[in-house]
């Protein structure tokens, strides 16, 4: 059984550790390196805790760890620009242990953190990371029965698609 739960501050070892798992993960698409430490780097760590908009969730199989979520709630439209709402919420971050890949959670976590936070939505891949775009067009296509659009962002802002929703209806 899945379970989505809130990682609190005292957990913040814990997520260190699972982002670094998450980075060497997807280091091929997004070129993350490793410090001189042998350690990734993920600056925003403390404002997991510090900042009202940010939720970090973590994923359990049967009592085991199985990945993580950072959620970002109400982004104001000047940020989130594709959406056409005012406020829009995003995944920054989201990871599946390779043990637990394929067998159904991340669609099953997705699907929970969509009805957690209901409202409008953007999740963006990197461009060439075409394994994400695969899973969140599929778990996006499910949870809405197809009614999303995905965009194609080349500029400064982002490279990649960005799928835009919104689970209101």
């Amino acid at each position: 059984m899945l379970e989505v739960m809130p990682i609190p501050y005292e957990d913040k070892p814990l997520l260190q550790q699972l982002i670094q798992f998450y980075r060497y993960d997807s280091s091929e698409f997004d070129g993350h390196a490793l410090t001189q430490h042998g350690v990734y780097q993920y600056k925003y760590l403390d404002h997991q805790w510090t900042e009202e908009f940010r939720r970090p969730l973590l994923f359990k199989v049967d009592d085991e760890i199985a990945g993580f979520a950072l959620v970002i709630l109400d982004i104001p439209k000047e940020f989130a620009k594709l959406s056409d709402a005012n406020e829009t919420n995003l995944i920054s971050d989201f990871f599946i242990m390779r043990k637990f890949r394929r067998n159904g959670y991340g669609m099953q976590a997705a699907h929970l953190i969509f009805d957690r936070f209901p409202g409008n939505w953007e999740l963006r891949q990197t461009s060439n990371n075409t394994t994400a775009n695969r899973f969140w067009n599929d778990v996006i296509n499910k949870y809405t029965g197809g009614d999303y659009r995905e965009v194609v962002m080349n500029g400064d802002e982002w490279r990649g698609p960005v799928q835009v929703f919104d689970t209101w209806k």
